[in-house]
């Protein structure tokens, strides 16, 4: 990550573990100003889970900056458990903290998974946004979800596509998901942990312009993988329990809501063309194409341009 533009290291001021029900405990953590203007930090995935430099895209001494971990990742659990957890649970989660914390209305900042979750969570509650700030869209259409697990990005990425296609037998590669879906849900330790590994270092490896040896390390470790595997094979396997062309299609909800939209022009993982097309419906929206960078935050533009969105909606809002 280009860490020059960031705001420094925080540590929270206030942890929470917030139990939400059948057996879901979330991490939920406050860090920056108290009184400042809320912002709620939406993780990619699903099953990604937060980290520390989350808090550093946002001013320390104005944001109350929130971060928690989505169902089943991170530190909050049971850990990579898939049972009661459906984009429904995430938006009731997501406002039990809101209620739990005392917050009117925030800003919503998400990427990848965490700008859908954002998108169809302001859709449902419009009254509890004041703005987004969203990065890499993903619209959870199938046609978005087979790009990257079918056909699309493995003609970009043939080398790591074929690492991502070797623990599937041959016969069963027309339907990666499935393939995947039965290796990631095996009681068998020897097939649910490479398969999850695999799952985990194809999305690493193509989420960067140029791949990012930390960032594959980091997803490449069993615990974050099995999480992030499980979570997301069993979410993209039931349409992100979202109906077809849902956020397109609900988009009249949140027309009033200002955004700002930071995509890579070379993304790999969420290609342009999600991002385009939501921007073309949002009369709010302002979509800012990030030449020269992929699909991860911590590529150096879009790192810089979701700074300086941030620090845009506090002269607007804070």
């Amino acid at each position: 990550m280009s860490s020059a533009c960031l705001y420094p290291e925080i540590m929270p001021y206030r942890v929470h573990q917030l139990t939400v029900g059948h057996g879901h405990q979330l991490y939920v953590e406050e860090s920056g100003n108290p009184d400042g203007l809320a912002v709620l930090f939406l993780h990619g995935g699903p099953g990604g889970g937060s980290s520390p430099y989350h808090r550093r895209f946002f001013n320390p001494q104005r944001y109350r900056i929130i971060l928690f971990d989505q169902r089943g990742c991170g530190q909050s659990t049971p850990h990579a458990d898939v049972s009661n957890n459906t984009s429904r649970d995430l938006l009731e989660d997501i406002e039990c903290i809101r209620r739990h914390l005392g917050v009117e209305r925030w800003v919503l900042f998400g990427g990848s998974w965490g700008a859908a979750l954002a998108l169809i969570y302001a859709q449902a509650f419009p009254g509890t946004v004041l703005a987004m700030i969203l990065r890499g869209v993903f619209l959870c259409r199938d046609q978005d979800i087979r790009w990257f697990y079918q056909y699309g990005a493995s003609e970009v990425y043939p080398d790591a596509w074929e690492q991502f296609i070797a623990p599937v037998p041959e016969a069963l590669r027309t339907d990666m998901l499935t393939a995947y879906h039965s290796l990631l849900m095996s009681d068998d330790p020897s097939v649910y942990v490479p398969a999850a590994k695999a799952w985990a270092v194809w999305e690493a490896t193509a989420a960067s312009l140029n791949p990012d040896k930390n960032l594959i390390e980091h997803f490449a470790n069993t615990d974050v993988a099995l999480a992030l595997a499980r979570i997301e094979n069993h979410y993209f396997v039931n349409a992100c329990f979202l109906q077809e062309n849902q956020i397109i299609a609900n988009l009249s909800r949140i027309t009033d809501i200002p955004a700002i939209i930071v995509h890579g022009r070379h993304d790999m993982v969420c290609p342009l063309t999600q991002a385009w097309a939501l921007n073309s419906e949002w009369r709010k929206a302002a979509l800012q194409i990030i030449e020269n960078a992929g699909h991860a935050a911590t590529e150096p533009g879009i790192t810089e341009a979701l700074v300086e969105a941030a620090d845009e909606m506090l002269l607007r809002f804070g």
